[in-house]
Formats: structure tokens, sequence, C-alpha cells
């Protein structure tokens, strides 16, 4: 039985070659997360459930409690999820090229001219992908040890032509029409973003984005049922790590379908995602969606970062609640409701500011929502 090779090594030129090396000789791997310590590391591992690891010196060592793959698996990848414990997703190899072919087709990519520069963490799909996509394409490739402005503009200079980011990093970059393309996931979309750069919606499950634009890639189905995303793609992941299944029976009435828990509607074959069904508000019976209120807030000046959750409230039975990093100058509960209701429902409109200096994420760089407030019911 293949076994499951955790790379515990700092991110950087290295991993590419580490990971080709053990999928040569027929194992699947995992990286992880070398940001983690102390009970966050033995989480993620213990998730992961690696038979080996290999670490910075090259040693490779064999793990109690590991356990192997199936044949043709190629990568278990730890979900990022803002609501509920992370857990690992299970992707073959015939779905990393699945991947890795719909998207370079999608944007258009040239092997022989394109470099991709990966600065995401690539213990997540949104970095890994970007390594995967290179190695199975043969496309050059740039792997930074973790998101630096600078040193990201820089690799644009010297020949990157292709990035993937999240709102967070993209905000920091003061050139990002040196690249190409930058292709963005991971988060709600801001209110404005340069014009080279593509939105994309998908899942660990899913492989990375699997909607570019609003537009499914080539051979992904998606529909919609009872307000909820289905997708059925050859990208998909197989299983979950602990053996549970991923595909559901969908909308058609037949199985083979991820059911992605996220939002959404399909309309004239344009994918309209609102956000995670777990993170929709009800306050006075009405639904507010945080990824669509934070678009609004964030386009004012005096916000520099921005999150949206709920309280619960004796009235309304929740309230919606902004937390925001301020940009300068904070803005006033007036201001923020006053431009929310100026384009959204009113009863979108926070009923309450939290102004704060960070705001929590998770490694991948997702705002973990349950983490906003101690009081808030998650």
């Amino acid at each position: 039985m293949p076994e499951l090779v955790a790379l515990d090594l700092a991110q950087g030129p290295d991993l590419p070659g580490a990971l080709a090396r053990v999928w040569e000789r027929g194992d699947a791997a995992c990286v992880v997360d070398a940001r983690l310590v102390g009970p966050a590391r033995s989480a993620q591992l213990a998730a992961l459930a690696p038979s080996r690891v290999i670490g910075d010196d090259g040693v490779e060592v064999r793990v109690a409690g590991g356990h192997g793959v199936e044949p043709g698996d190629a990568l278990v990848v730890a979900t990022s999820g803002s609501i509920a414990a992370p857990r690992a997703a299970v992707l073959t190899h015939g779905a990393v090229a699945a991947s890795a072919v719909a998207t370079s087709a999608r944007l258009g990519v040239d092997p022989e001219a394109d470099r991709w520069l990966c600065c995401l963490p690539c213990a997540h799909i949104g970095g890994l992908a970007v390594v995967t996509r290179a190695l199975v394409t043969g496309t050059a490739l740039d792997v930074h040890p973790g998101f630096d402005a600078g040193l990201v503009e820089r690799a644009a200079s010297e020949g990157a032509t292709l990035v993937s980011l999240v709102a967070t990093t993209l905000r920091r970059l003061d050139n990002p029409g040196a690249f190409r393309t930058i292709v963005l996931g991971g988060a709600a979309v801001p209110a404005s973003i340069p014009a080279n750069t593509v939105t994309t919606w998908g899942l660990t499950e899913t492989g990375s984005g699997v909607v570019y634009d609003g537009v499914a890639l080539d051979g992904v189905e998606v529909q919609e049922a009872h307000g909820e995303l289905f997708v059925r793609a050859p990208m998909c992941a197989r299983a979950y790590r602990d053996g549970t299944p991923i595909d559901a029976v969908g909308p058609d009435g037949t199985r083979g379908w991820l059911a992605t828990g996220d939002a959404g509607r399909v309309v004239d074959g344009r994918v309209e995602v609102h956000g995670r069904l777990a993170e929709v508000i009800v306050t006075g019976g009405e639904k507010v969606w945080p990824a669509e209120v934070e678009r609004v807030i964030g386009a004012l000046d005096a916000v520099g970062e921005v999150a949206v959750w709920r309280r619960a409230d004796p009235e309304w039975g929740h309230r919606v609640v902004a937390w925001v990093v301020p940009a300068g100058d904070p803005p006033t509960l007036d201001e923020v409701r006053a431009k929310v209701a100026a384009t959204l429902p009113p009863w979108a409109a926070p009923r309450e500011l939290v102004i704060v200096a960070a705001l929590p994420r998770a490694p991948s760089g997702k705002v973990v929502r349950r983490l906003l407030d101690g009081s808030a019911d998650a």
C-alpha cells in the first residue's frame, strides 16, 4: 500500500522537488504547516495521519499511528474552514492533473513564457495548487517562504507572470499590475480589484478554484438545490482522510456530487456565491450574508479590513456586528450603517461596530469568525 509522506519542510525552492520525489516512488504527500507549534501542530498531524515524515535535514522517519493511502492518491490537504474545525481531503493524481490542466487553460498559461509565484502557505490548497499546476504543466515556478510585498513585487520584475493571492495580500501590493494575472481566492472579493485579477471560487475538496469570474471551468458542473451549491468535477477529492465519503446525491438525483456547504445560485450559466451556509446571520427573521456586507463596508476609505459576524440579541435573535481594522481615523457606526443601507436591505446594516487592531485569521488567511469575539456564538 502506498504511504502518506508528510513534508515537514521550510517553505521554499526545495519543496517542489521533494513533492515530485514522493510522487515518483508511488507515494502520496501532505505538507505540514511549519508555522504551527504545540497542540496546533499535533492536531494537524493527527488529522493528516502520515505514515512517514521528511524534515529539513532530509531524514525520513516512520510515524506511529499513521496509515497509508489508496493507489493513485497524490495529496492529503488540510481544509481551512472558518467555522468548523479543519479536516483533511484526499486528492488523486487524476484530480490534481485535471485541476492543473483546466485552470491553466482558462488562464491561458504558456509553459514556455509564464512563471508562477507561490507565496501562500503550501499547507493549504491555495498555495499547494500553484506548485502542483507548475509541476503538472512544466511551467517555471518560484516558491517564497511566505508573503512579503516587497519580495513579491521584485519577483514580478524578475519574470514572475502569475501569482495566487487572497484579499489581504492583494491589498498590500503597491503595483499589482506588474503581474500578467493575479488569481484571487480564499475570501470575499474586495469592492474594487485590479483589472488583471481573476476571482475564483472553490474549496480544498475541489482541488482549488473551479469557478473563475463566475464561470465554471471546462468539465465542471455546478448546480443549486435548496440554496446550496453542488459541484461535480474530475478535480474533486476522493474522500476525507478519516474515510468519510465526499460524493453525495446531487440536484439531479444522482451520486458523484460534492455538497459544498456554500449558498448561492446559478443564473444563465453564471455562478453566484453568497457565502457559507453556516455563516448566514438571521436577524429579525431576515437572512444576512456576511460577505456581501463586508464588500460594502470595505469600500469605505476609513476601513482597512473588515469582518462581519453576529452576536446574540434579545429582540432580534442575532444582531449584525462589524469588526473593523481602521485605515487611519476609524469610521463611526452611523457611517458604516449608512454605507450598507444605501446598497443592501436595511436589516443588513450592522447594529454594532467593534474597532480592532487585527482580525483573527487561519494560516490560510481566512478570517476565523468564531474567534472574532468570545461572546459571539458560532
